[in-house]
């Protein structure tokens, strides 16, 4: 039998073994998620609400308790486990207060007496979802979609397959039904077969450019609808007039998130050449004070990676910068699983530390000289998810608005995923949008009826 593996990252230790489902498993939850569509559809919206409060009340009483879960498996600090799980609460209050209105029927005017438009729920929805957020970016998904009348097949990351458990109990226990989410344990190249199946009525997929296109190339040859949120390289950009004290700051918090592995940190540090030398030396000085070990350990800032083949990589990917031309400053050693928060200056933008996604505690600096060549180098990039620009110039900052090709802008504050604003990117980032009224509206027949009094 084949096995998934959970291992501690920070100690290596093998935490639990989890069986591969075969074809037969997988059917029958299919199945079991099917007939539960059909009778979530069936109750009202109004007991859909219901229990999603009910989940979100669970999840707050049962916080401490599954945050060393997320911390043991993943290697987050223990803190931010913790904060991931109330950020988890907080989207289903807000669902569970907004849903009726994101889905009442908008009426029309035209030649017909009546005329709107209703969001019916597709079917069987397949979440797809990464180790980085294990709780997040299924909450994030899976609300919604129920809240629709949709169910949800998740489908979660292999060194997190205690959180999916967890995650199928609580919305159990919050009386969502036994099979409105269900994890299946299914190797990758089982996938194509569950987007295959006629019940599976769409996908969500969050992750890797790599799973992105795979994913899209299978859902677009059986025609399901699909959203895709990938990676990114978040441009920061720190223009002359930025408090440099209070941008260094904001920087080290946008980049360091997660063990700085999310895909909506700043990675690119684009910094105006009159202040470059004087923001340089103040991130170096907080990069220098930064604390790693135990992420079980409250005092520490940084844990390690997810996995050793994760830090691998981004050792591999720092030496390719710094063999194209880049200057480190600080960092750049790998210990096992763990990565030393890293500072990497005169990056130009064809060097691999600008081009490619890093995924991990790496600072990448470059220069710019005027706001135009700011946007140059911000739409440079691949990746299209979001941007974060810092100065005291309010009019300037909103006149350039329009000129970025992200999914979000934010002005003097990091980036972030937040319940009442749609989230999601363009280009390598991926397309369509989680949360907010476009989030539950995913994965809807938007369904235009029009009623004649009679025949004319």
């Amino acid at each position: 039998m084949q096995y998934f593996q959970s291992i501690n990252p920070f100690t290596q230790e093998t935490l639990q073994k989890f069986p591969i489902e075969k074809t037969e498993q997988v059917n029958q939850k299919i199945k079991q998620a099917w007939e539960a569509y059909q009778q979530n559809k069936a109750q009202t919206l109004t007991h859909r609400c219901k229990a999603v409060q009910k989940l979100g009340s669970l999840l707050k009483a049962q916080t401490k308790d599954l945050a060393p879960l997320l911390t043991q498996e993943m290697g987050k600090p223990l803190a931010e486990a913790e904060s991931e799980l109330e950020k988890c609460a907080w989207l289903c209050d807000y669902y569970a207060e907004q849903a009726d209105a994101f889905l009442v029927p908008r009426t029309e005017n035209t030649d017909a007496q009546e005329s709107y438009v209703r969001y019916d729920p597709l079917g069987v929805v397949l979440a797809v979802m990464p180790w980085n957020f294990p709780f997040w970016q299924v909450f994030r998904c899976a609300v919604p979609a129920y809240l629709a009348g949709n169910t949800v097949l998740l489908k979660h990351a292999e060194n997190v397959q205690g959180c999916a458990q967890a995650l199928e109990q609580l919305f159990s226990q919050a009386g969502l039904g036994n099979h409105a989410l269900q994890n299946i344990c299914i190797a990758v190249e089982q996938i194509e077969e569950v987007v295959a199946h006629p019940k599976v009525r769409a996908v969500s997929l969050t992750g890797s450019l790599r799973a992105g296109r795979s994913l899209a190339a299978v859902a677009g040859k059986h025609l399901k609808p699909q959203v895709l949120e990938l990676g990114g390289s978040n441009a920061f950009v720190i223009f002359e007039d930025a408090p440099l004290e209070k941008a260094a700051e904001l920087a080290l918090n946008a980049r360091m998130m997660n063990n700085a592995q999310s895909c909506i940190a700043a990675k690119r540090f684009l910094v105006h050449e009159a202040v470059a030398d004087a923001f340089t030396e103040l991130l170096k000085k907080k990069i220098a004070g930064l604390k790693m070990g135990n992420p079980m350990d409250r005092e520490i800032d940084l844990g390690p990676l997810a996995r050793v083949d994760l830090a691998e990589q981004l050792a591999d990917q720092v030496e390719r910068a710094t063999q194209a031309g880049a200057q480190l400053l600080i960092g750049g050693k790998r210990h096992d699983a763990f990565y030393e928060p890293t500072l990497l200056t005169q990056v130009g933008p064809e060097n691999p530390a600008f081009q490619e996604e890093l995924f991990g505690p790496v600072f990448s600096l470059t220069m710019f000289k005027t706001a135009q060549e700011a946007v140059d180098l911000v739409n440079q990039s691949d990746y299209g998810l979001g941007v974060s620009l810092i100065t005291k110039n309010l009019e300037r900052a909103k006149g350039l608005i329009p000129a970025f090709e992200d999914g979000a802008v934010f002005i003097n504050d990091l980036v972030k995923s937040h319940p009442h604003l749609p989230f999601g990117g363009t280009k390598h980032s991926g397309y369509g949008r989680e949360l907010s009224r476009e989030g539950i509206r995913a994965f809807t027949n938007v369904k235009t009826v029009a009623v004649k009094n009679s025949l004319s």
